[in-house]
């Protein structure tokens, strides 16, 4: 009679231990199906003016491999959220990962592409006019511009970080 109620006791902690290793499985489980949808962040891409300084994730990012020149041209216009302020005369600073760097980077000023790719990590624009009047026009109150990823030859575009930059003399 004893050995059959320690059968018994055996048999119902067996179960509740299968029960809390099913359990444990199952949280498991679901942690790394919660952790797959996270996506991976991007690389990062600084503007600095003077003392202040934004940063922003991609706005287009193809994970290291080639999204094209139409959607980078694409992505190149769409609105930025990060903003900064540009008087005139004050330097512009971009920082890009060293990840970007390798393949390269360009700027391109409200979707149109004003410098040749650079493989620097950092680039001071000194002493700029981003806001001059053009031919009889008022200055702009705002601009948008992108750093591309691209390489030199302008056959990869691999991501798109886009900032606004505001006029401080208007």
């Amino acid at each position: 009679m004893t050995s059959l109620l320690r059968g018994g006791a055996a048999h119902v902690l067996s179960s509740a231990r299968r029960r809390r290793t099913v359990a444990a499985l199952g949280a498991v489980s679901a942690g790394l199906l919660v952790l797959s949808a996270c996506d991976k962040p991007t690389p990062l891409a600084t503007v600095t003016v003077g003392k202040d300084s934004v940063n922003s994730d991609a706005t287009c990012y193809g994970d290291g491999d080639d999204i094209g020149r139409t959607k980078a041209a694409k992505c190149a216009l769409k609105k930025a959220s990060k903003s900064i302020s540009v008087g005139q005369g004050e330097t512009l600073r971009i920082g890009v990962d060293p990840e970007v760097a390798e393949t390269g980077w360009a700027l391109w000023v409200n979707g149109q592409q004003v410098t040749n790719p650079s493989k620097k990590t950092y680039y001071a624009f000194e002493g700029i006019d981003l806001f001059a009047p053009q031919q009889g026009q008022p200055a702009p109150d705002k601009l948008y511009i992108s750093i591309v990823e691209q390489d030199k030859g302008g056959k990869e575009f691999k991501g798109v970080w886009n900032f606004q930059l505001k006029n401080g003399d208007a």
